[in-house]
């Protein structure tokens, strides 16, 4: 099975923490030079110092944050016209928790804006060199919401579909020319995106954190919280040559909750 990714470059939004940071160090463990983008520089440069780089690469961050447009568009520009990208990731943190009649307009077009058209202004700006390439795989960090509504994640659930389909359409127009497009779904994994839920959750509900955790906890048969290293496995295989004709799919890494196929 071919997983080298040697020669090849990525970038990895939202990867100074969490499953984006994941992802990025199985990435440079495959032998990839990453880019990470986020918008907090101390925490770029810490991530940095835990990419591997015993095959030559040559890691660097840039400095974006996905709530302002124009600064994804900024370097999304420049990237297309310094550095061909062969694999990107899209990884944006989550939409705040409630359900969705408390939530105001203004909250689906923020989210909207900074999942979808950040997604849309960095496919744009990278397909070209990846097609020129003859190499491209775009990966999304969605959520398992996309198969089935998780409570009290309103703009949230809304927001992924939006993804997700945006996906499935692209992966058709793009696969004649040898890229790939596909949603990595996790379920309850070890992040503050997590931890933040159990906490907005326990508050409205007036309960502990605690309370929630374990309640969620039992709704998954493998009885445990995923790790960010298990999402970012199957984003790295996907990414890889051996993973060449799957497109257009959405994967779950949920321990089995997910209640559908």
């Amino acid at each position: 099975m071919e997983l080298s990714l040697k020669g090849k470059t990525a970038l990895i939004c939202g990867s100074s923490q969490g499953i984006g940071l994941a992802t990025a160090i199985e990435l440079s463990l495959l032998g990839a030079s990453c880019i990470l983008l986020a918008r907090n520089e101390e925490r770029l440069e810490s991530a940095l110092a835990q990419l591997h780089n015993g095959t030559g690469q040559k890691h660097r961050y840039e400095i974006a944050d996905f709530s302002d447009i124009n600064e994804v568009i900024s370097v999304a520009n420049d990237l297309a016209a310094t550095t061909p990208v062969h694999i990107l990731v899209n990884n944006t943190g989550g939409p705040a928790a409630g359900p969705i009649l408390d939530a105001e307009t203004k909250a689906f077009a923020n989210a909207f804006e900074q999942h979808l058209l950040c997604n849309q202004v960095l496919v744009q700006a990278l397909v070209p060199g990846m097609i020129e390439a003859g190499y491209g795989r775009i990966i999304n960090i969605i959520s398992t919401s996309v198969k089935a509504p998780l409570k009290n994640l309103g703009v949230s659930n809304t927001i992924r579909w939006a993804v997700a389909s945006w996906a499935k359409t692209l992966a058709t127009e793009v696969a004649p020319h040898g890229v790939t497009v596909n949603n990595v779904l996790p379920g309850s994994t070890s992040t503050g995106r997590l931890t933040a839920l159990f906490e907005t959750s326990a508050k409205q509900r007036k309960v502990t954190p605690e309370t929630v955790s374990k309640e969620w906890l039992n709704e998954i048969p493998m009885k445990r919280f995923g790790e960010p290293k298990e999402v970012a496995a199957l984003a790295a295989f996907l990414a890889s040559p051996a993973a060449a004709y799957i497109t257009g799919t959405s994967i779950a890494v949920d321990g089995g909750k997910t209640p559908v196929m």
